[in-house]
Formats: C-alpha cells, structure tokens, sequence
C-alpha cells in the first residue's frame, strides 16, 4: 500500500528558504510541491522521506533563486527539461498506491443507488460499484436521511447492513489515474480513483464476519 520512490525533478529554491539550511530549506519546499498531490502512475505523495543526493545550485540571471534538479526512478512521467540539467538532487518519497488484490480496511463515506463510497482519511476516491456488494443485496431508504440509502446483504434469513458504524474491508480491483479534463464540470476531478470489491468471504462491515 505504501512504498518509498527515488525521485529526481527539476526545481527552483526561493530566496525566502534561504536563510534555511540546505537540506532542510529544499525539504521544505518538496513538501509544497508534492505533498498531497496525485501522480500518474506513481501515487499519492505521502511525506518526504529523506534527501539522497543535492548537487548544482547556480542561479539563473533575472531569477533571483537557486536551481536544484530532481530525478525520478519509478513511474514518474518527466518531461525532457527536467533531466536536461547535470546537476540534480535525489530524494525518497512515500506514496500511497494500492495493489490490486490488496485487502484494505476503510470508513464509509457515502452510500447511493449506485454503491458505496469509502475513505481512509488521507485518501476518499474509493468506490465500490453496486455489482461487487455482496450477493444478494439490496439498497433501502436510509430511516435517518430519506436522501441517503443503506445496502442490506441477505444472507440464510437475515440482513446485515452498511451502515458506517464498522470499517469496511475491501479487495482493491483496480486503481486508475483519469485524464485531468479541460474544463472542469460536475464534481470534483479525482486523479487517482481506486475500485473495490467486497463480494467474498471476510469482506464488508468487520462486525459481518464476528
């Protein structure tokens, strides 16, 4: 679910981190640029892990700020102009990125027509379509929220429901990184969207199989 990945990536270090020891001032600034962001085919960023490797650090005229560049070796997608430069800085950084199969336990966030929605706090673009709830289910009006619905499994004469008060364990079926759209419409872009199952033994609400 987590794993460290070596980067490299070209950046600027503005002269407000100056005053900063090195490694702490380029940490910093990694910090805003990637943390909390989704990366194709990499993940989402985690936290810094550590920094390899710094070299260069010249300044630019007109720019005022020192250039530092970045390499990845994972899946990161790089442009050309961010390998151009010889003189680079390495760092590790933690990303979350699920394998598919992975079982992983997560809160319900949202239950609709459609299936289920779950979080795990840091990340929320987990769905859980309608087919891969357990069989037989069905959804019913939720008694609390006549807007909202509940999921009932059926099961040798009786109903469990998801109702949010248990985790939710999950097999991840596939996890994708959508086109970022042109024009924003609708909901929220998601860059990363994971698809879960939890049809099959030990899935669902934990109390299910207690």
């Amino acid at each position: 679910m987590f794993y460290l990945s070596l980067i490299e990536h070209k950046m600027l270090l503005p002269p407000r981190l100056l005053n900063l020891p090195l490694q702490d001032a380029i940490k910093e600034e990694l910090q805003n640029i990637f943390l909390d962001k989704v990366i194709s085919k990499l993940g989402l960023c985690i936290s810094i892990y550590d920094i390899r490797k710094i070299d260069g650090g010249f300044i630019s005229p007109g720019e005022g700020a020192s250039t530092y560049t970045f390499t990845a070796h994972d899946s990161l997608e790089l442009g050309p102009s961010l390998v151009a430069s010889k003189k680079r800085v390495e760092f590790r950084m933690i990303v979350f990125r699920p394998f598919v199969g992975e079982i992983i336990s997560a809160k319900l966030k949202e239950s609709t027509a459609d299936g289920l929605h779950l979080s795990l706090g840091f990340f929320d673009d987990i769905n859980i379509p309608a087919g891969l709830i357990q069989k037989p289910s069905r959804h019913v009006p939720d008694p609390e929220n006549r807007y909202k619905v509940l999921w009932v499994w059926e099961f040798n004469g009786e109903e469990f429901f998801v109702d949010g008060i248990d985790e939710i364990r999950f097999k991840v079926i596939s996890v994708a990184y959508p086109p970022t759209p042109i024009e924003q419409q609708g909901e929220p872009f998601a860059p990363m969207v994971i698809t879960g199952s939890i049809d099959g033994d030990g899935l669902g609400p934990v109390s299910w199989w207690q």
